[in-house]
């Protein structure tokens, strides 16, 4: 079984395989590219969906594609993020959307991300919304105030701030310019539906025009494509506070029970030590790490390498380094292949399996395959079938360079020939060294009567 920490209840939990286990995921506001930390928290719910299919079960996925709603600076007054973006880019809502969500798709099909069951989008399911608003006025969990804007009357639902540690009689009431908003019966009591006559507004049925609060969106698309039972819902560690204790409170009070099983969340990623933001000139975007000639896939392999719930530190450093053993393990992969086959090596299998499944602990199980990889008891064709059958778990396509024929790597043709000038020069140290970094390459080059050769 898959144990994994859930936020909720401040510890780590069995997810049962074997059934269908639905999964939801917050999924990105498209107005802008995603950048690599945001996609960071993608590859958690990816890594929890192979996992249970590879125990299978089937993963029921619902990720949502939020395009209004989403304000800036998370405020509850203020500018939508697309609607801004739009008017800073000269284009339409609707084209700005589609535009990075297209975008997104992309960078997600390069880190082999598998595709949701579901991706509805926040402007195309208005009427859930709605239909959800109404449910939770009837029950007495939201009121409307004059000019048709809605909120949730947070004090309704006692056990908000399970998730974060807000609780409700410790949270002080905001001190914008502003100041507290004066429809509100209380201070932490947010808006489901805002009044407005801007572009992308609907009309309701409690009066006026208007559109949904972020949250709200959450809690309408996953109790209608998922239902009222979602073992797994999963977002960044930014999330737990106020969307997900809001999205809680929503969907809880309108179901009349407990939706959620488990709340998983991913750390934040730093680059360069820092975290990344416009301000600091450290945006890294997944089509930076490609115009650098390295492989998208060198972004997942430094991901692995360190827990899911631990703050990660990324660099180009790291990423160079990720993008050499990516490419020295698929050219072993392709070397093994030419070897005889033979069964498994079913230890390695075990250990590596029982690291994804120890709370995903994908740096163990990386270890497991640098071992193997070295070990000099176990077969070509063993390490061949091993490799192939644990990146069902990494996703790192290692068999892409089986029957290729391959070029050198930038770099490899000056190591090769200052290595032939060591042998000539019988300086072994340097042959001996000049072989390693090769190697750091995936160039593996042989000594033969005929001179050095390579594969």
């Amino acid at each position: 079984m898959l144990r994994i920490y859930d936020t909720r209840a401040r510890q780590v939990q069995e997810v049962p395989g074997g059934r269908v286990v639905r999964m939801y995921t917050c999924g990105p506001t498209v107005y802008r590219y995603a950048h690599v930390g945001n996609l960071r928290s993608y590859l958690l719910s990816d890594l929890i969906r192979r996992v249970l299919e590879r125990r299978r079960a089937r993963v029921e996925v619902c990720q949502n594609i939020t395009d209004v709603g989403h304000l800036v600076d998370d405020a509850e007054i203020g500018e939508d993020k697309v609607a801004a973006q739009a008017r800073a880019e000269g284009r339409s809502s609707m084209e700005i959307a589609r535009f990075y969500e297209d975008a997104f798709r992309r960078d997600t099909a390069a880190l082999n991300l598998r595709p949701p069951d579901h991706t509805p989008r926040a402007t195309e399911t208005i009427e859930l919304m709605i239909e959800l608003i109404v449910k939770l006025m009837e029950k007495g969990h939201a009121y409307a105030v004059p000019d048709g804007s809605v909120f949730f009357a947070a004090e309704t639902f006692p056990g908000y701030g399970e998730i974060s540690g807000n609780r409700l009689d410790a949270l002080q009431p905001g001190h914008r310019v502003e100041g507290v908003d004066p429809r509100k019966r209380f201070h932490a009591d947010w808006a489901l539906w805002k009044h407005s006559h801007r572009e992308l507004v609907w009309e309701t049925p409690w009066g006026g025009t208007g559109f949904p609060g972020w949250h709200i969106e959450c809690s309408a698309m996953s109790l209608e494509f998922l239902g009222d039972h979602i073992d797994l819902h999963t977002g960044g560690i930014d999330l737990r506070f106020p969307h997900h204790e809001d999205e809680r409170a929503q969907s809880d009070s309108a179901a009349g029970k407990e939706v959620v099983r488990h709340w998983v969340h991913g750390e934040h990623l730093l680059f360069d030590g820092r975290k990344m933001a416009k301000s600091t000139g450290n945006v890294v975007l997944l089509s930076d790490v490609a115009e650098a000639g390295l492989d998208p896939l060198a972004v997942r392999l430094a991901f692995l390498e360190h827990r899911y719930r631990q703050q990660m530190n990324l660099t180009w450093d790291t990423l160079r380094a990720a993008d050499r053993t990516l490419r020295r393990w698929r050219a072993r992969v392709a070397e093994w292949a030419e070897s005889p086959s033979a069964p498994l090596h079913t230890e390695s299998v075990r250990q590596a399996e029982a690291a994804f499944e120890d709370d995903l602990d994908t740096p163990a199980a990386l270890r497991v395959l640098r071992e193997l990889e070295k070990a000099d008891a176990v077969s070509p064709g063993a390490k061949f079938e091993t490799f192939l059958q644990l990146d069902h778990l990494l996703g790192l396509d290692l068999s892409t360079e089986i029957g290729k024929v391959r070029s050198l790597p930038p770099g490899g043709a000056e190591l090769l020939a200052a290595r032939e000038r060591a042998r000539e020069g019988r300086d072994w140290a340097a042959a001996d060294r000049l072989r390693e970094e090769l190697a750091e390459l995936g160039v593996h080059v042989a000594d033969t009567p005929e001179g050095q050769v390579w594969r």
